[in-house]
């Protein structure tokens, strides 16, 4: 197996066997050109053993502030903060960190006197988090003290559970949670999953509403970014941050941000994280067993049994404090672990996406989801500057299928049908659409009383992936199921691997560079 520039790197030789692609609710394996360089993640670094000591330590030496204990007073109001269901992804094996982080947060808080506790799940726009979801963040003993009065969702659209703290320096409007405004101490616990986690990302935007979050989630925002993976030069953190510090001028907040490793999958599925040259035998077996037994199986039951396994992930740092001086340490150690060193870019890039998204958690990644996890996530998973050129292709093995879950996503699927079909570009959308689904009544109410996400999410998912499609020359589909889909999406199609880098070498060039970008477990390419 030759390797360049450390071992994150591979060139795919004669003698290489096929490699491992995530396909939606399964995999399978291609084969590829000799000559193209197969980006791997880096190992899971080594885990905290101890993690309740990692967390007591985090807030007795806390960064920029006081130790918690010194925050707690009898009679003061505090709320405790989290992070959705959209982090980590797969799901963490019980105990959730949050759970272990609130246990620990709650004992102090219990010790001083302060009985005035509520705990709020910081979702902005993203769905409800069903009961059973919040059981499995915060555990059963504190689910049972809290739920349902005094543990539940944010609710970015209950007028009367809102407050305006003002505007930023950019005229930027900052609405937050009321509870969270009005208490003496915000207490967020954040999982950092990917560079673009934590920070002022957290309380400004994970406890906001339309009215602010419009302000970078916006087509101007998304096609001048560099990448949201990359915050240092990031638009859209330039924003939060902005919101952050209005924030921080009227509110106290202590932040605990906590980092993972790569252990992505679990120990059944540990061949989707090992290089193919390492699998062993029972590797082969429990690929071609797994991947048989998911595709006999209906589309429900393979949706349940593709997402069943939690995953081993391991905690790999902990700080706590002033949020201005916790991130920059929380980045350090989602970089040690995410980070690989990519030389030059790229003028073909291949990319396998699984069912696994952020806003489809035991749901269908339906086609808008499949845009944004492919130019919005996979295209932004670099530091500096994209893993492919300007102008170059990316090819996607996906099953592109025309599914919807129409509880999860209704205004999903008629911004599909209804919207893209009258126009892809991005400034257009917002201008023409995004306020008649923001301001819908019929989707505030689902997003309200039901587990549906806010009217206006699709247009923010098609946003994600602007800079992507404006960077790229041609997106290729590799056998996709739906020629509807990939027509509406702007992508080309390919009945084969073999015909899709066909299809992309007559684009880019004979002699055009090409590379696998081996994902998930995540990885950044750092380019310099």
């Amino acid at each position: 197996m030759t390797q360049q520039n450390g071992s994150n790197l591979h060139t795919v030789t004669a003698a290489d066997p096929p490699f491992l692609f995530h396909c939606g609710e399964g995999y399978e394996r291609h084969r590829l050109p000799v000559g193209t360089t197969v980006i791997y993640p880096n190992e899971p670094l080594e885990p905290i053993v101890d993690r309740r000591a990692a967390i007591i330590h985090a807030i007795d030496n806390p960064e920029g502030t006081e130790p918690l204990n010194a925050h707690l007073k009898p009679g003061m109001k505090v709320t405790i903060a989290f992070d959705d269901v959209s982090l980590p992804l797969p799901r963490m094996v019980a105990p959730d960190i949050r759970q272990t982080i609130m246990e620990v947060v709650l004992e102090r808080l219990d010790k001083a006197g302060v009985t005035d506790i509520e705990l709020v799940c910081a979702i902005c726009l993203h769905r409800r988090c069903t009961p059973a979801e919040l059981r499995h963040f915060v555990g059963s003993a504190i689910f049972n003290r809290f739920w349902p009065d005094r543990l539940y969702n944010h609710d970015a659209e209950d007028p009367d559970a809102l407050s305006h703290l003002g505007k930023t320096e950019e005229d930027e409007d900052v609405e937050l949670n009321r509870r969270a405004v009005e208490s003496d101490l915000v207490i967020y616990v954040n999982i950092n999953l990917a560079t673009m986690d934590g920070g002022h990302k957290s309380v400004p935007v994970g406890l906001a509403t339309y009215k602010s979050v419009r302000h970078h989630h916006n087509a101007k925002t998304m096609l001048h970014e560099s990448s949201y993976m990359d915050p240092e030069r990031s638009d859209f953190h330039r924003s939060c941050d902005r919101m952050g510090a209005l924030v921080k001028e009227q509110m106290k907040i202590f932040t605990i941000e906590t980092s993972l490793n790569g252990d992505t999958f679990h120990n059944l599925l540990g061949f989707l994280q090992k290089r193919e040259h390492n699998w062993s035998m029972l590797d082969r077996l429990n690929y071609h067993g797994s991947r048989i037994g998911l595709r006999l199986l209906p589309g429900p039951l393979r949706r349940k049994a593709y997402s069943a396994l939690p995953a081993p992930y391991g905690l790999t740092g902990v700080h706590a404090g002033d949020t201005d001086a916790v991130h920059p340490k929380t980045l350090v150690n989602a970089y040690r672990q995410q980070l690989v060193s990519v030389p030059n870019d790229y003028d073909i890039a291949i990319v396998g996406l699984p069912s696994i998204g952020p806003y489809n958690v035991d749901s269908t990644l339906n086609p808008i989801l499949i845009h944004c996890l492919a130019l919005g996530y996979f295209f932004n998973f670099f530091k500096n500057r994209p893993f492919i050129r300007k102008g170059g292709v990316m090819i996607v093995v996906h099953p592109f299928e025309n599914s919807f879950n129409l509880l999860h996503h209704p205004s999903y699927f008629d911004f599909f049908e209804h919207v893209i079909p009258q126009t892809r570009d991005p400034h257009e959308l917002g201008k023409r659409f995004e306020k008649k689904y923001a301001e819908s009544e019929w989707y505030r109410h689902l997003y309200r009383h039901s587990y549906a996400y806010h009217g206006v999410h699709p247009f923010y998912m098609w946003y994600w992936a602007a800079h992507g499609a404006a960077h790229l020359g041609k997106v290729i589909a590799v056998n996709p199921k739906s020629k509807l889909v990939t027509d509406r999406l702007g992508y080309d199609a390919a009945p084969s691997m073999k015909h899709a880098i066909g299809m992309a070498h007559d684009y880019a060039g004979k002699d055009a560079r090409v590379c696998y970008f081996h994902c998930p477990p995540i990885l950044i390419c750092d380019v310099p």
